[in-house]
């Protein structure tokens, strides 16, 4: 698995188009997969809490339609905002999707309709193609987003419930790479009471020379 860096994720964010750019945010931010992205409605964000509800996702038909449906196995769930990503999703709001009706959707394809899964891969090749970035599939933000969790420190369990995988082991099949070994851990277990008896021998033959100076 190849993970985005920060650079192939800013710049499509940077380079999408003003109504596409908070639809990338909360896949690279809060782990939503494409079809829930899609299926957000207003009321399902507490922008004073910094939550986003994930109640359904949007599906391709095979006719070539959309179908509402509930999240893949069963992940409905919180999602926590920060609030970087609350003020992006609220200035979205305000500038594409105003009114206050809370069953509108926070992003539209067709009139009153959420996007199709076709019309969001026009915008993310657009936006890449602008971007000068090629390769990297709207998914690919779901696994940058599950990167930043291993990365500060997050359990298998809460990256888990972060992304809505079913079980604990699908998330550690999928990113077991990213944590660090029972090698790495022994390791800077081992390192920081060592810098810390190193760092106070230190102090200490500090405050010994300047009585003695």
């Amino acid at each position: 698995m190849a993970l985005p860096t920060n650079a192939q994720v800013g710049a499509p964010l940077d380079a999408a188009e003003s109504k596409f750019r908070a639809f990338i945010a909360p896949a690279a931010f809060a782990g939503l997969r494409l079809g829930e992205t899609a299926g957000v409605q207003i009321g399902d964000i507490d922008f004073l809490r910094r939550t986003l509800a994930v109640s359904r996702q949007v599906q391709r038909e095979d006719g070539g339609g959309i179908e509402i449906r509930p999240p893949k196995y069963g992940s409905e769930r919180a999602v926590y905002l920060h609030d970087g990503l609350v003020q992006l999703l609220a200035g979205h709001v305000e500038c594409h999707r105003p009114g206050t009706d809370p069953t509108r959707w926070l992003f539209e394809g067709l009139p009153g309709d959420p996007p199709h899964q076709n019309t969001v891969g026009y915008w993310w090749r657009k936006a890449q193609a602008t971007a000068g970035i090629t390769g990297m599939k709207t998914h690919d933000l779901r696994h940058y987003f599950a990167s930043g969790l291993t990365a500060a420190g997050c359990d298998v369990v809460t990256v888990q419930r972060a992304l809505g995988h079913a079980k604990a082991t699908t998330t550690l099949n999928t990113y077991a790479h990213l944590w660090p070994t029972a090698e790495d851990r022994t390791r800077t277990a081992a390192a920081e009471p060592m810098a810390s008896v190193l760092s106070a021998a230190a102090a200490h033959a500090d405050t010994v020379r300047t009585k003695s100076g």
